[in-house]
């Protein structure tokens, strides 16, 4: 693998392994993990603590500014949580209240520029990768890789229950079902940064691969692009 450092960027709808993949990668190629992801959620945790209403401007603004957003290294787990206002909020962001309004807030315009402002800062140097919803389209236009995930809708429900059903011992298959479908809607129409495939990322369907099966095949695009890069 070159040297070389690039910008990975990885985008898709809810429940497609984004977020396992990036974490792969990063750990083969040594690069630095961005869970786009994880802030949204942990401005949507601070809105739900707070009582700010998604409707309410100055509400908004106000809790921005009050808003500080990192990622620390966790040992016991081999990667990187968020921390909320030095408050590691990683158990927390995962919960199914968080899962039903993170689309609503994410929607926000200024929510989405005080995000985007802090991922622009975190790739400046390369060597990043970074998954959500509008990496390869708005965050990092000039990614040398973009990738665009997808899987048929029953696998993405059934791999979402699994992920929530350990901390949430009575949530329905239905209910999963309908978070997705609803986060979907939302993510692709919203005004503000919409969910969409960059003209130039390669379609990743996982539906019937594995862990592995997917990370080789990135590893050879990034392999590819890095290539390029160096020999311009």
């Amino acid at each position: 693998m070159s040297a070389h450092k690039i910008i990975i960027a990885i985008d898709g709808f809810s429940s497609c392994g984004k977020s396992t993949l990036a974490k792969q990668l990063a750990a083969k190629l040594g690069y630095n993990y961005i869970d786009s992801g994880a802030m949204y959620r942990a401005i949507t945790l601070y809105f739900l603590r707070n009582g700010i209403h998604v409707n309410d401007h100055e509400q908004i603004l106000d809790a921005l500014s009050n808003i500080h957003l990192s990622f620390v290294f966790n040992e016991q787990r081999q990667q990187s949580d968020i921390y909320l206002n030095e408050e590691d909020v990683e158990p927390y962001i995962r919960d199914l209240i968080v899962a039903e309004k993170v689309s609503e807030v994410a929607a926000i315009k200024e929510v989405r520029s005080f995000a985007v402002a802090q991922q622009k800062k975190m790739g400046k140097k390369k060597g990043i990768v970074m998954d959500g919803r509008d990496i390869g389209t708005v965050v990092f236009p000039e990614a040398e890789l973009k990738v665009f995930m997808t899987a048929d809708p029953d696998i993405r429900v059934l791999r979402r229950y699994d992920e929530l059903v350990a901390n949430n011992p009575n949530i329905t298959i239905e209910e999963v079902r309908h978070n997705l479908e609803l986060r979907d809607y939302i993510d692709s129409n919203r005004e503000e940064s919409p969910l969409r495939k960059a003209d130039d990322a390669i379609t990743l369907d996982n539906s019937n691969l594995t862990r592995e099966e997917q990370l080789e095949k990135v590893l050879e695009w990034v392999k590819d692009r890095a290539t390029n890069v160096v020999a311009k």
